[in-house]
């Protein structure tokens, strides 16, 4: 394939907010080395798309800035677009126009891709040009590429991991310190760890994109947001926590992806997980992603899910990646990969390990009626707990042998009937190993 020497590639910058700023600053950063990593091709970024063109950015020329979003997609000279303004609107319109025009696109936008990353890559391989968006899961950890490149000679068949930081922060505050869950999520806002509107991620919307964006590529079959079954750590209590601890578990809030053969299960989810797991070792804003595959067995990507420089740095690698391409002639060649279409397996078929803290009443027989219906509805006990009595109420924590939520579910229902029961206070997954049996 001939190298085209001496190209000058331009790009234009949609957006210049954190991540936007960081970029620009990275690639003026690395101005002087950029030819050398590019095979001897010139990149600059022509123009930058702000919604406000008064604001004064400090080091960035006023030039360059633009409020048009015509003069962009127009210029016959601008080869890479990098959207970084998030959200779905206008995003995913700039977008479609900027491969329609044959621009090659760069994103970190997760939302987009995983509600319409299969319309995205589609359009882009027509038009035979590169969609990158590494950024898009686990900021500054390289992950979408190794799955699309490096670990393509495997069957995946797991991919999980921690995958958004806010959450991540806010559960080790609270397994370290003991904090609850709005003292830990105070602490992350004042950081800058969470937005004043933390629902996305506490409610682990966050995750459940980028899980989505994962399952897809790893099991070569597109999964939607939609198909992502999703549970935040909003009733996750300090007492979960250290009843997970005398049960030899770290509590986390996973994602979970797996190709079990009957079809595709994916969500996010507090789970506990072994302490011994090397997941359960990655703690504050840290994001890590676990990965098994039938020839390369377990390997795992950790780092800094978020931030300026981390996701700038992912954001960086895509253009380099786009500019060889250019250099090349080679462009396109990643494409989408989904060439299966695997059904989304039924959540209530799957088989979990759970952990029940149940509040009831300190009398006798408690224990045995609890089994009893545990028993009579297929879940069998793993271990068992009980926490002497106060002011007549005791607490009883159950962890659950592998059993289908909807045996579950059935024996929750029956539950909130008894008497004796005062409150099933928490109901939460044990992360085990897949198996060919679940």
């Amino acid at each position: 394939m001939e190298k085209k020497n001496g190209m000058r590639i331009r790009a234009a910058l949609l957006g210049l907010g954190t991540v936007g700023g960081g970029v620009y600053k990275l690639i003026r950063k690395r101005k002087e080395e950029l030819p050398q990593r590019i095979h001897q091709a010139d990149l600059d970024i022509k123009k930058i798309l702000v919604k406000n063109l008064a604001k004064k950015r400090e080091g960035v020329p006023q030039e360059i800035l633009t409020d048009d979003w015509e003069s962009i997609v127009n210029d016959p000279e601008i080869d890479i677009v990098i959207e970084l303004m998030g959200g779905i609107e206008p995003a995913r319109t700039y977008i479609r126009q900027a491969l329609e025009a044959g621009k090659h696109v760069v994103t970190a936008n997760k939302d987009l891709m995983a509600e319409y990353g299969g319309e995205l890559l589609d359009l882009a391989e027509l038009h035979h040009c590169d969609l990158m968006f590494e950024a898009a899961v686990g900021g500054g950890i390289p992950i979408i590429r190794p799955l699309k490149e490096c670990l393509e000679g495997n069957e995946i068949t797991e991919v999980m991991g921690i995958v958004n930081g806010t959450t991540n922060y806010i559960l080790t505050k609270m397994t370290r310190e003991g904090m609850d869950f709005a003292d830990a999520l105070k602490k992350a806002q004042e950081l800058g760890y969470a937005e004043a509107d933390p629902t996305s991620d506490v409610e682990g919307l966050d995750a459940g994109r980028k899980m989505a964006i994962l399952a897809s590529i790893a099991f070569h079959s597109r999964v939607k947001f939609d198909d992502v079954e999703v549970k935040g750590i909003t009733k996750i209590t300090a007492k979960d926590i250290q009843y997970a601890k005398e049960f030899g578990y770290t509590l986390k809030l996973l994602g979970v992806a797996r190709n079990t053969g009957g079809g595709i299960e994916v969500g996010v989810f507090p789970m506990m997980i072994p302490a011994s797991h090397p997941l359960a070792n990655v703690n504050d804003s840290f994001n890590a992603v676990f990965v098994h595959g039938d020839a390369v067995d377990d390997v795992m990507f950790q780092g800094r899910g978020a931030g300026e420089f981390p996701t700038a740095s992912a954001v960086l690698g895509d253009v380099i990646a786009v500019a060889r391409n250019l250099v090349y002639g080679c462009c396109g060649r990643l494409g989408c990969g989904c060439y299966r279409n695997l059904p989304i397996r039924d959540s209530g078929e799957s088989k979990h390990k759970y952990f029940l803290r149940l509040v009831v009443e300190d009398r006798t027989g408690i224990l045995a009626g609890v089994a009893g219906v545990l028993g009579n509805n297929g879940v069998s006990i793993h271990q068992v707990l009980q926490k002497p009595a106060v002011n007549g109420v005791a607490e009883l924590v159950v962890v659950t042998d592998q059993v289908e939520n909807r045996h579950l579910n059935d024996a929750l229902v029956i539950f909130e009937q008894m008497s004796m029961i005062r409150e099933v206070a928490s109901v939460i997954r044990v992360y085990t190993v897949k198996t060919q049996e679940n």
